[in-house]
């Protein structure tokens, strides 16, 4: 039996953390208008299919056309594209995770298969994966997707595809598979998962906030209560990112918190901070933190894939309640410790 000061036992919480979160944010993903979210979901508890329609959507306004035929990634979704009152995540089933998280599924599945990773065999499998049709049932596919395949339609490239001024929070949870499995060497696993992210989310903030949850993660993995993780963290960052005074804002309504001091959209610069005020919050209490999460809208999903990690790494699988881990349609792929290679110090360049 896995006890809780384990190793092994934190990887598979943090893993699961993260597909909990996205699978209870999901269906009310990119909700702003808090109240709408209330009438439409009530309180929500457990996992949940979408429904159509989502008032807050904004896919009728958004766009994509491929550069090339090998470049199509909506396949039979595009007909839902530009049109009103569309679901994000329309076809998924209560339980299932979106888009960005089944690629981490990919991720962790690919890493199972190989005992290790490597740059160039993630993007042939990324590559496939969204542009084979029926691999996954989301409608939509955030602006990163759409500017890789744009330029990987052009013949860029892979290594070359991504955006280099990304600052959205969904880009951290695509890192957070390799800081969780590589976790045993501190130092690989973090460079491994910095140059994993720049793939499709280069630029500083990005980077900067990659490297804040990577040694929030990491020293939680190793035994760290989530206060002090958090506050040695952020205590050793420059960035502004780093700096806020969360603790003064413990005391308010989280509503108040994410929507008047922190906004509840998908920008790293507020989401990632208000990520780290719900993790203090509700380090006693992570089924209630990921709850606050996903009734306090906005891009939910991004802060929850990294809110469920940090809980899940403090405090392992006992945290989960029961019912999120049989909900879950496709848990991710769990790699045993034994089961890594000795890597070096260093990744290879």
């Amino acid at each position: 039996m896995q006890t809780p000061d384990t190793l092994q036992n934190r990887i598979t919480g943090s893993l699961y953390g993260m597909f909990i979160a996205d699978s209870l944010a999901m269906p009310v993903h990119w909700y702003y208008d808090t109240i709408a979210l209330r009438k439409d979901y009530g309180e929500v508890l457990d996992f949940l299919p979408p429904r159509n329609p989502h008032p807050d959507s904004i896919l009728w306004r958004s766009t994509y056309t491929p550069t090339h035929p090998s470049a199509d990634i909506l396949h039979d979704q595009a007909r839902y594209w530009g049109k009103r009152g569309v679901h994000y995540h329309q076809f998924l089933k209560a339980g299932q995770n979106t888009l960005n998280v089944q690629l981490c599924r990919t991720l962790l599945g690919l890493i199972q298969e190989d005992g290790s990773y490597s740059q160039e065999r993630w993007l042939k499998r990324f590559v496939t994966f969204m542009t084979t049709p029926g691999s996954h049932n989301d409608t939509y596919a955030e602006e990163y997707l759409r500017h890789f395949f744009i330029h990987y339609g052009r013949g860029t490239k892979l290594q070359l595809c991504g955006r280099t001024d990304e600052h959205h929070i969904g880009g951290l949870s695509l890192m957070l598979p390799l800081l969780i499995v590589f976790s045993k060497n501190k130092r690989y696993a973090k460079r491994l998962a910095l140059q994993h992210l720049s793939l499709t989310h280069g630029g500083a903030i990005m980077e900067q906030g990659g490297s804040l949850i990577a040694d929030i993660l990491l020293d939680l993995l190793h035994g760290e209560s989530l206060c002090a993780a958090i506050t040695n963290a952020c205590d050793d960052c420059t960035h502004p990112i780093a700096k806020h005074p969360l603790a003064t804002l413990l005391e308010f309504p989280d509503t108040r918190v994410i929507s008047k001091h922190f906004s509840s959209a998908c920008y790293i610069e507020h989401a990632l901070p208000a990520t780290l005020y719900l993790a203090l919050k509700y380090a006693e209490d992570p089924e209630s933190g990921l709850i606050a999460n996903t009734m306090a809208g906005g891009d939910n999903a991004g802060r929850g894939a990294v809110l469920g990690a940090l809980f899940g790494a403090a405090g392992g699988m006992e945290i989960w309640p029961e019912r999120w881990v049989n909900g879950l349609l496709q848990p991710p792929p769990i790699p045993e410790i034994d089961e890594i290679p000795e890597i070096p110090t260093q990744p290879q360049e």
